[in-house]
Protein backbone atom coordinates (compact mmCIF):
# COMPACT_ATOMS: atom_id res chain seq x y z
CA UNK A 1 0.00 0.00 0.00
CA UNK A 2 1.25 3.79 -0.66
CA UNK A 3 0.09 6.58 0.88
CA UNK A 4 0.59 10.16 -1.27
CA UNK A 5 0.91 13.15 1.79
CA UNK A 6 0.56 16.54 -0.28
CA UNK A 7 1.04 19.60 1.19
CA UNK A 8 0.05 22.80 -0.17
CA UNK A 9 1.89 25.81 -0.66
CA UNK A 10 3.60 28.49 -3.42
CA UNK A 11 6.79 27.89 -4.39
CA UNK A 12 9.90 30.25 -4.23
CA UNK A 13 11.75 31.83 -1.31
CA UNK A 14 9.44 34.84 -1.74
CA UNK A 15 6.64 32.81 -0.01
CA UNK A 16 8.65 30.41 2.14
CA UNK A 17 7.03 30.29 6.19
CA UNK A 18 3.97 32.32 4.91
CA UNK A 19 0.79 31.11 6.66
CA UNK A 20 -0.45 29.61 2.83
CA UNK A 21 3.04 27.61 2.66
CA UNK A 22 2.16 25.72 6.20
CA UNK A 23 1.42 22.86 4.19
CA UNK A 24 5.12 22.73 2.90
CA UNK A 25 6.54 23.44 6.54
CA UNK A 26 4.59 20.26 7.73
CA UNK A 27 5.92 18.22 4.92
CA UNK A 28 9.33 19.54 5.44
CA UNK A 29 9.42 18.30 9.22
CA UNK A 30 7.94 14.97 8.10
CA UNK A 31 10.98 14.32 5.46
CA UNK A 32 13.30 15.37 8.51
CA UNK A 33 11.97 13.10 10.93
CA UNK A 34 12.02 10.29 8.16
CA UNK A 35 14.92 10.83 6.83
CA UNK A 36 13.93 12.02 3.13
CA UNK A 37 14.76 14.31 0.81
CA UNK A 38 12.85 16.35 -1.54
CA UNK A 39 13.97 16.23 -5.14
CA UNK A 40 12.52 18.70 -8.21
CA UNK A 41 10.98 16.53 -10.48
CA UNK A 42 10.21 18.63 -13.46
CA UNK A 43 7.90 16.07 -15.17
CA UNK A 44 5.45 16.55 -12.39
CA UNK A 45 5.70 20.19 -11.81
CA UNK A 46 6.25 19.18 -8.23
CA UNK A 47 8.98 18.76 -5.37
CA UNK A 48 8.72 15.05 -3.95
CA UNK A 49 10.43 12.65 -1.60
CA UNK A 50 9.72 8.82 -1.08
CA UNK A 51 10.43 5.97 1.06
CA UNK A 52 9.38 3.20 2.96
CA UNK A 53 7.86 3.44 6.30
CA UNK A 54 6.68 -0.26 8.48
CA UNK A 55 6.81 -1.75 5.09
CA UNK A 56 4.60 1.35 3.59
CA UNK A 57 5.48 3.33 0.27
CA UNK A 58 4.85 6.90 1.28
CA UNK A 59 5.23 9.65 -0.86
CA UNK A 60 5.56 13.47 -0.01
CA UNK A 61 4.73 16.15 -2.52
CA UNK A 62 5.21 19.57 -2.74
CA UNK A 63 3.38 21.20 -5.95
CA UNK A 64 5.55 24.11 -7.21
CA UNK A 65 2.83 25.04 -9.06
CA UNK A 66 0.93 28.06 -7.59
CA UNK A 67 -1.17 27.10 -4.71
CA UNK A 68 -4.25 27.84 -7.58
CA UNK A 69 -2.95 25.10 -9.48
CA UNK A 70 -2.00 22.67 -6.82
CA UNK A 71 -4.70 19.99 -8.99
CA UNK A 72 -2.33 19.89 -11.92
CA UNK A 73 0.91 18.50 -10.11
CA UNK A 74 -1.04 16.09 -8.19
CA UNK A 75 -3.13 14.19 -10.43
CA UNK A 76 -0.52 13.20 -12.79
CA UNK A 77 1.06 11.95 -9.73
CA UNK A 78 -1.45 9.65 -8.33
CA UNK A 79 -1.71 8.77 -12.20
CA UNK A 80 1.97 7.84 -12.17
CA UNK A 81 1.73 5.73 -9.22
CA UNK A 82 -0.88 3.52 -9.32
CA UNK A 83 -2.90 5.64 -6.37
CA UNK A 84 -6.44 6.76 -6.09
CA UNK A 85 -7.75 9.47 -4.21
CA UNK A 86 -8.30 7.63 -1.15
CA UNK A 87 -4.49 6.81 -1.03
CA UNK A 88 -4.18 10.93 -0.84
CA UNK A 89 -3.98 12.99 2.13
CA UNK A 90 -3.57 16.74 1.90
CA UNK A 91 -2.37 19.14 4.57
CA UNK A 92 -3.00 23.21 3.93
CA UNK A 93 -3.75 26.15 5.53
CA UNK A 94 -7.53 27.19 7.31
CA UNK A 95 -8.01 30.90 8.42
CA UNK A 96 -11.39 30.05 10.30
CA UNK A 97 -9.49 28.21 12.53
CA UNK A 98 -7.13 29.58 15.33
CA UNK A 99 -3.66 29.10 14.61
CA UNK A 100 -1.68 26.33 15.10
CA UNK A 101 -5.42 24.31 15.52
CA UNK A 102 -6.15 20.92 13.51
CA UNK A 103 -8.79 19.48 12.02
CA UNK A 104 -9.12 15.97 10.20
CA UNK A 105 -11.60 15.72 7.56
CA UNK A 106 -12.61 12.29 5.21
CA UNK A 107 -13.83 14.67 2.64
CA UNK A 108 -15.32 17.54 2.36
CA UNK A 109 -15.84 20.71 -0.28
CA UNK A 110 -12.89 23.45 -0.69
CA UNK A 111 -14.12 26.33 1.75
CA UNK A 112 -13.32 28.63 -0.61
CA UNK A 113 -9.61 27.59 -0.94
CA UNK A 114 -8.32 27.56 -3.79
CA UNK A 115 -5.60 24.93 -3.46
CA UNK A 116 -8.67 22.60 -2.51
CA UNK A 117 -10.64 24.22 -5.14
CA UNK A 118 -7.70 23.28 -8.20
CA UNK A 119 -7.24 19.19 -6.68
CA UNK A 120 -11.58 18.81 -6.41
CA UNK A 121 -11.38 20.46 -10.09
CA UNK A 122 -8.39 18.21 -11.64
CA UNK A 123 -9.13 15.15 -9.86
CA UNK A 124 -13.01 15.22 -9.77
CA UNK A 125 -13.58 14.38 -6.83
CA UNK A 126 -13.53 15.37 -2.94
CA UNK A 127 -13.68 12.25 -1.39
CA UNK A 128 -9.91 12.74 -0.25
CA UNK A 129 -8.54 13.18 2.82
CA UNK A 130 -7.37 16.38 4.76
CA UNK A 131 -5.80 17.80 7.81
CA UNK A 132 -6.50 21.39 7.73
CA UNK A 133 -3.95 23.80 9.91
CA UNK A 134 -5.29 27.04 11.78
CA UNK A 135 -3.70 30.31 10.27
CA UNK A 136 -6.01 32.32 12.10
CA UNK A 137 -8.16 34.94 11.08
CA UNK A 138 -6.79 38.68 9.53
CA UNK A 139 -6.22 40.77 12.08
CA UNK A 140 -6.00 45.07 12.51
CA UNK A 141 -8.40 45.27 9.26
CA UNK A 142 -5.04 43.28 7.12
CA UNK A 143 -6.63 41.69 3.90
CA UNK A 144 -6.74 37.86 3.61
CA UNK A 145 -4.53 38.11 1.04
CA UNK A 146 -1.74 39.95 2.88
CA UNK A 147 -3.04 37.91 5.87
CA UNK A 148 -2.01 34.20 3.98
CA UNK A 149 0.74 35.37 2.24
CA UNK A 150 2.43 36.75 5.16
CA UNK A 151 4.14 35.56 8.40
CA UNK A 152 3.36 34.66 11.24
CA UNK A 153 3.96 37.08 14.26
CA UNK A 154 5.09 36.96 17.49
CA UNK A 155 2.25 36.66 18.85
CA UNK A 156 1.20 33.58 16.82
CA UNK A 157 4.39 31.98 15.53
CA UNK A 158 4.61 29.70 18.78
CA UNK A 159 1.11 28.40 17.94
CA UNK A 160 1.65 27.59 14.33
CA UNK A 161 4.96 26.23 15.13
CA UNK A 162 3.03 23.58 17.28
CA UNK A 163 0.17 23.16 14.82
CA UNK A 164 3.36 21.97 12.60
CA UNK A 165 4.70 19.84 14.88
CA UNK A 166 0.96 18.19 15.48
CA UNK A 167 0.07 17.78 12.09
CA UNK A 168 3.44 16.18 11.55
CA UNK A 169 2.57 13.89 14.55
CA UNK A 170 -1.11 13.25 12.84
CA UNK A 171 0.51 11.98 9.85
CA UNK A 172 2.94 9.72 11.41
CA UNK A 173 -0.07 8.20 13.62
CA UNK A 174 -2.33 8.02 10.52
CA UNK A 175 0.68 6.13 8.76
CA UNK A 176 0.99 3.72 11.64
CA UNK A 177 -2.66 3.41 12.31
CA UNK A 178 -3.97 3.36 8.61
CA UNK A 179 -6.92 4.95 10.52
CA UNK A 180 -8.17 8.44 9.23
CA UNK A 181 -10.98 8.47 11.76
CA UNK A 182 -9.25 7.47 14.47
CA UNK A 183 -6.15 9.93 13.53
CA UNK A 184 -8.72 12.53 14.04
CA UNK A 185 -10.29 11.77 16.66
CA UNK A 186 -6.65 12.17 18.46
CA UNK A 187 -5.36 14.74 16.79
CA UNK A 188 -8.86 17.38 15.94
CA UNK A 189 -9.56 20.45 18.24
Amino acid sequence: MTKMIVGLGNPGDKYAHTKHNIGFDVLDLLAERLNLTFKRDKTFIADTAAGFVNNEKIILVKPVTFMNESGKAVKPLIAYNGLTVEDLVVIYDDLDMATGKLRLRQKGSAGGHNGIKSLIAHLGNQEFKRIKVGIGRPKHGMSVVNHVLGRFDQEDKADAELGIVRAADAVQTFIENNDFNQTGNQFNG
